[in-house]
């Protein structure tokens, strides 16, 4: 039986290369026309959303925390938990007075544009406000695939490594932050802050850089800062956050 090997690497037994790549091709725009439509919906309910992507254990979910507890004296926001299996995050979340809806995709390595359209519905209005979208832990695939969010926000540790951007650049690149979690670590485990944005910018010259440690609030005021300006016309909504 005739093996295919799809632009990544992947063999996948009785299928063409060509197939592989139109299949791809298929989900894709699948996906993209459902997160036009999500889009369309965010637009209409003024609110803003970011998609959070990281490797396992980054400390998405511990930022989201920390955040949101300030970010809810003033704002609606609310949180769509991606994982392959359990609740954890999303009650870690809701722990915060925050509305989580958590999808748990399987087998799954990312979430999708319907996933996301279909978790939308269940969370309680938040018109105004800020949605942020956790996405599974995983720094390929969820890369190439638009939920409907504003932007993208990658968020990794000082525990990873400084060549991290340069071994996934797909996602770094298609991010518009990068927030570097765990700065209180870099000390401990011989961290180059100068050298890991050098990496970034290789692979994302616009990306911004942010600092931050959830444990112990550094950085956030800058966090606050850069949310304040998207877009300009909610800059209103995240004042005296860092209070």
């Amino acid at each position: 039986m005739d093996c295919g090997t799809d632009p990544a690497g992947l063999r996948v037994v009785g299928m063409s290369s060509d197939r592989i790549i139109q299949v791809g091709r298929d989900i894709l725009s699948k996906n993209n026309r459902i997160a036009a439509e999500n889009r369309a919906r965010f637009v209409a309910d003024d609110l803003v959303v970011y998609n959070l992507l990281s490797s396992p254990g980054a400390g998405k979910t511990s930022l989201l925390v920390r955040a949101l507890s300030e970010l809810k004296r003033k704002i609606p926001v609310g949180v769509i938990e991606g994982d392959q299996q359990t609740s954890n995050d999303a009650e870690r979340i809701r722990a915060t007075g925050v509305p989580a809806v958590q999808i748990n995709t399987g087998k799954g390595c990312h979430l999708d544009a319907a996933m996301v359209g279909q978790a939308y519905r269940l969370l309680p209005p938040l018109n105004g406000g800020i949605l942020f979208i956790e996405n599974v832990g995983n720094l390929v695939c969820p890369a190439a695939f638009d939920l409907g969010e504003a932007c993208k926000i990658v968020v990794f540790s000082t525990t990873e490594g400084e060549d991290k951007p340069l071994k996934y650049p797909d996602i770094f690149a298609a991010s518009s932050l990068m927030l570097i979690n765990k700065i209180d670590l870099a000390p401990m485990v011989d961290f180059d802050l100068n050298r890991t944005i050098e990496f970034v910018t290789r692979v994302s010259p616009n990306i911004e850089v942010l600092p931050v440690s959830a444990r112990t609030g550094e950085g956030f005021g800058a966090l606050y800062g850069w949310l304040q300006k998207q877009p300009a016309h909610r800059r209103h909504l995240v004042e005296d956050t860092t209070g």
